[in-house]
């Protein structure tokens, strides 16, 4: 039986909860699901679980920031929040678990923002980041997923002319993309969707971008090399509403 892993940015839980999440969870029922952008702690809301599903919570020091989550069924041997490096753990923004065959790593990716005021911090991000897979890469195979904010190639936005150089779609931020690709890992959606155009997983609140599938992809599943053979789904759920993502979709016979 191949496992469900499901990846979401909700833009807050608290408010998705009020927009479906719940029901899209029990219609999916993934072996693991993994959050990102909660924006709580854990217990500020009843998000009104399975029995028997386990909760991890990664939250910002910040209230009502950044946050990531991982509910699944499965125990895993260990579980590790942040990178080990203080510069990088105070937003809560990388839960991993660790299983008898694989890791799992649910992130969110620090945002370069407007006037790409982060993007310094973001390229140390994405080299630690980078480092941190590989250093797991060496005892079993990793599955990396979230809101990786970065849309790897022209082909993952809609108007790439216009977005050259914004966050997101920067040169740097593209390039670091493609060095982690080079380092042993597989984008799960390309592999098996080489060149298909106008799927997203985000589109700004702002003009009608999600009628207009005005979008970005830039949630990911990627795996390591010597998984993709495993891979048997990876899909983007481009109709289900409840956050300005959608959630990303992998089935694997791990």
């Amino acid at each position: 039986m191949p496992m469900k892993f499901v990846s979401w940015n909700v833009n807050g839980l608290r408010a998705c909860l009020k927009k479906g999440f719940l029901d899209f969870y029990r219609q999916e029922a993934p072996d693991f699901c993994c959050l990102q952008e909660t924006k709580m702690e854990q217990g500020q809301a009843d998000v009104g679980l399975n029995e028997g599903v386990l909760e991890f919570w990664n939250s910002a020091e910040k209230k009502g920031y950044s946050g990531t989550a991982v509910f699944t069924p499965h125990q895993p041997v260990a579980v590790a929040y942040g990178m080990d490096k203080d510069r990088h753990d105070h937003e809560g923004r990388l839960i991993t678990l660790e299983y008898e065959g694989f890791y799992l790593v649910c992130c969110y990716t620090p945002n370069s923002q407007d006037g790409l005021k982060r993007l310094d911090y973001r390229m140390e991000w994405e080299d630690d980041l980078r480092d941190y897979l590989m250093s797991l890469d060496r005892h079993k195979p990793v599955v990396y997923c979230g809101d990786l904010n970065v849309a790897h190639r022209e082909i993952d936005l809609k108007n790439p002319k216009t977005n050259r150089n914004n966050a997101g779609f920067t040169d740097q931020e593209r390039e670091k993309m493609t060095c982690l690709l080079s380092s042993g890992f597989t984008d799960s959606f390309r592999y098996l969707y080489p060149d298909t155009e106008g799927i997203y997983s985000w589109w700004s609140y702002r003009f009608n971008a999600r009628k207009n599938n005005a979008g970005w992809r830039i949630d990911y599943f990627i795996v390591s090399d010597r998984l993709r053979d495993k891979i048997k789904r990876a899909e983007i759920l481009t109709t289900v509403e409840g956050s300005d993502h959608c959630p990303v979709l992998l089935e694997l016979d791990i």
